[in-house]
């Protein structure tokens, strides 16, 4: 498919070396759909065609003087429109119907559709998992199982669905967030681990005092006088 050097589809297009640098979102959905990107040669308006010419011509000879009740209706007749008047009349560079020569020259060169569905309905990204044992998408935090912290995971998004998996096993799935900034979370991910469960659990001094008070103290095996000699005499 040859294309213009807008920067939003061709990032940078070197005159000399003829180095094309695509934008990525554009790789991807030339990859998705199964074609090759092109580009023009810079400042060569020759190898572009007149395409800007097509949309003065469409301008005022399809849409000038009418008025549309709904988007649905111009569509409608621009479709009506090509079939019967643009595609028809003889065209003044090539001297032929566009419609004859699109079933002479390019039809049957046509490929079917890959069949592969929507380009963006699906992302796959690789993430790694953090110590809050979630991944990070789209500024919302998707739980997985805590054992995979630090590891790298692949994330498949849907419009409805986050699926994680890692080595080719899935290990996560949670309906995807509309929202931003969310926690989404699955307490399954957390089995094993301490507190899981609702259980609180304190840290320092009144941890140390809890867990004494439930430890009953054992009987000492020796006198505190023989632990007094090895310590160099009484505390």
């Amino acid at each position: 498919m040859l294309l213009d050097n807008a920067r939003a589809l061709i990032l940078s297009h070197d005159p000399a070396s003829r180095e094309v640098v695509v934008n990525p979102k554009l790789h991807a959905f030339a990859r998705h759909w199964g074609f090759q990107v092109r580009a023009c040669a810079p400042y060569r308006p020759r190898t572009k065609g007149k395409d800007e010419r097509g949309v003065g011509y469409v301008k005022r000879n399809a849409i000038a003087g009418r008025a549309f009740e709904s988007f649905a209706a111009l569509e409608a007749h621009l479709a009506q429109w090509t079939r019967e008047i643009a595609d028809q009349r003889v065209h003044g560079t090539t001297g032929e119907a566009p419609a004859l020569r699109f079933a002479r020259d390019e039809a049957n060169a046509l490929k079917p559709s890959p069949g592969c569905g929507p380009f963006l309905a699906a992302r796959e990204l690789s993430r790694r998992v953090g110590p809050d044992c979630a991944v990070e998408l789209d500024t919302n935090a998707y739980s997985v199982p805590w054992r995979l912290i630090g590891e790298r995971v692949r994330v498949l998004v849907t419009p409805e669905t986050v699926r994680v998996t890692h080595a080719g096993v899935e290990v996560a799935r949670h309906r995807r967030s509309a929202g931003r900034r969310g926690r989404i979370v699955d307490r399954a991910h957390f089995d094993g681990v301490a507190g899981s469960a609702g259980r609180a659990i304190r840290t320092g001094a009144q941890a140390v005092e809890d867990t004494c008070a439930a430890v009953p103290a054992p009987a000492l095996l020796r006198p505190l006088a023989e632990y007094e000699a090895v310590a160099g005499g009484a505390w």
